[in-house]
């Protein structure tokens, strides 16, 4: 499974890739990662993350966060979703991101057709993390990322199965949901929970 070879007009060491996942969910925060590979240390296997076996994921996860220049992974959380949607909660979630970088990119390429408000130039990539390697890393840490948070929330909130579909409508969900009702981690805002409420 090869990246789709992206053409950036930046062709500087400085290139920032970034990736958010969890809009989805009902429950838990969107997660954003930003992450500037090295390009003399090449990572095998890199792709959208949600076409990786998660033990693919855990591998990868693992050799970014070893070999990229910087990394930075941020939230935004249950409450900033509900006050400001999940769209500008993504966004700044991945702001955050860019900004926490220990290294500022010169260039940063965003999945999808948005960028955040940030002060580096920036470009949207359509699919850019089946397309652009380092849209790809950020992909892949975010998800591991939120998942490996997911999981641990479900040991602190039995019975919704989060470990499992990790906060996404599934029909289990909705019907664990429907019986022990809403907690905390939940997005008041989304209409499943907000017709329980």
């Amino acid at each position: 499974m090869e990246i789709e070879q992206f053409n950036c007009v930046y062709k500087g060491k400085f290139l920032a890739g970034v990736d958010e996942v969890g809009r989805g969910p009902l429950a838990g925060p969107v997660v954003a990662a930003a992450v500037i590979l090295d390009p003399n240390k090449p990572i095998l296997g890199l792709a959208d993350s949600k076409k990786l076996s998660e033990k693919k994921r855990e591998k990868l996860y693992d050799e970014i966060i070893e070999k990229a220049l910087a990394f930075k992974i941020s939230e935004a959380s249950v409450t900033e979703i509900d006050e400001i949607n999940i769209l500008h909660a993504s966004m700044l979630a991945m702001k955050r991101s860019i900004e926490g970088l220990s290294i500022m990119p010169e260039y940063v390429l965003i999945d999808g057709n948005r960028c955040p408000d940030i002060s580096i130039t920036s470009e949207a990539v359509v699919k850019g993390d089946s397309r652009v390697e380092c849209i790809s890393a950020a992909s892949i840490i975010a998800k591991v990322y939120r998942d490996r948070m997911m999981i641990q929330l479900d040991a602190l909130y039995p019975g919704y199965g989060l470990a499992k579909h990790k906060g996404y409508p599934t029909k289990s969900h909705l019907s664990a949901l429907k019986e022990l009702g809403v907690n905390k981690l939940y997005r008041k805002t989304f209409k499943p929970v907000a017709q329980l409420l």
